[in-house]
């Protein structure tokens, strides 16, 4: 899903970037509960170097982890020819150092080019797949393996997907906040402006993380080879295939459980309201201080709800296509809520940087201008 097809070739690149997010995700998460790691987020540029310098060990630790995975299900298959020891090392540092470079590279983009660069290697594998799944549809169509009518019905669901994330992704619940008696360029008097807040705080995180871990048994099965039928961890991979009724529930329920839990770990409306106070903005109608913290909490927790819904439909209704038309290929949900807002985000940054860039031309214009009076 998010290799571009990497894994079916086996490249260098087959577990992808996926190490990582995970890493990343996993210290984003542990510098909110562990003191140590919140103390130096509060550092700056030194707090942050360290941080990241975590980020890539975990990198490293869930990389290998993964690779030892990937090696153990390869050299079962017996299709290996040379020694087990040369073919687990050369597997790992093969696969390890492509998700490193991965790494770097997304690095180097952020750093040196526009938007996150591992987002953005993420939306280039999965859109990497998209040519191929056209010519497969085109291709179905041809064999008669599919209606023209039921490929345009895809067509325009996939569409019509695309239109729900654009729009739910650009809705904002705008809070009014106004500033008493404070100095303005334009004199003494109130000054109104708003805080705005996304319907789908949390991002694409909770769907990848949702699909990791329901796919979690099945990848177990895969490393350890397990082919007895009667096993429980064999049957219950089958209840959590696509398109089954369990996988459906428990990935709406972890969704929504992580929306909540992502959305509570980066937001603290006690130490909003108490920025809003020190400032001496508030909100209409409600008292500064504890009123307001309450209020921003429950305005929050509405919008969590809704975008929790939001995410889990999105992500779902490709599985009830595949399911009830029958569809002969897997349609990709959470591949589709990340291209689109990956793309979106991408977009916005572009526009940003070509307003900055004119805005330096007319500066550069007006003293132009000024020195050729002189």
């Amino acid at each position: 899903m998010f290799s571009g097809g990497s894994l079916e070739r086996f490249s260098i690149f087959a577990i992808g970037i996926m190490p990582y997010i995970s890493a990343s995700i996993i210290v984003q998460l542990a510098s909110e509960i562990l003191p140590s790691l919140k103390a130096l987020k509060k550092e700056g540029e030194a707090g942050r170097k360290l941080i990241t310098k975590y980020t890539r060990y975990g990198t490293v630790l869930l990389a290998i982890l993964q690779s030892l995975g990937v090696a153990s299900f390869v050299f079962q298959r017996g299709i290996v020819v040379t020694s087990s020891f040369e073919f687990y090392v050369s597997t790992v540092v093969s696969l390890v150092t492509g998700t490193m470079f991965l790494m770097w590279l997304g690095e180097q983009i952020t750093e040196r080019g526009i938007g996150n660069g591992i987002s953005l290697i993420i939306t280039a594998g999965i859109a990497s797949g998209i040519p191929s799944g056209i010519t497969r549809l085109v291709a179905f169509v041809n064999q008669g393996t599919m209606s023209i009518l039921m490929a345009l019905l895809i067509v325009f669901g996939v569409l019509l997907l695309i239109y729900l994330v654009v729009y739910f992704e650009s809705a904002q619940r705008k809070i009014p906040i106004h500033y008493a008696k404070r100095q303005f360029n334009s004199g003494l008097g109130n000054h109104n402006t708003h805080m705005p807040f996304k319907l789908n705080m949390a991002g694409v995180i909770p769907p990848i993380f949702a699909s990791s871990i329901i796919l979690f048994p099945s990848t177990l099965l895969g490393w350890f080879g397990s082919t007895d039928t009667n096993s429980i961890l064999y049957k219950i991979v089958g209840l959590l295939q696509h398109g089954q009724s369990l996988y459906m529930v428990l990935f709406a329920a972890t969704v929504i459980f992580f929306c909540y839990f992502y959305t509570a770990l980066f937001f603290s409306p006690k130490e909003m309201a108490e920025n809003l106070k020190k400032s001496g903005a508030f909100v209409p109608g409600i008292r500064p201080g504890e009123q307001t913290s309450r209020y921003l909490e429950k305005v929050v927790l509405r919008l969590t709800l809704f975008g929790a819904l939001y995410i889990t439909i999105i992500c779902l209704i490709p599985e009830f296509l595949t399911t009830v038309l029958n569809v002969p290929f897997y349609l990709g949900g959470t591949s589709l809520l990340i291209l689109v807002v990956v793309t979106m985000d991408f977009s916005t940054q572009i526009n940003s940087y070509r307003l900055t860039q004119q805005y330096d031309k007319l500066m550069i214009r007006s003293e132009m201008k000024l020195l050729s009076r002189k």
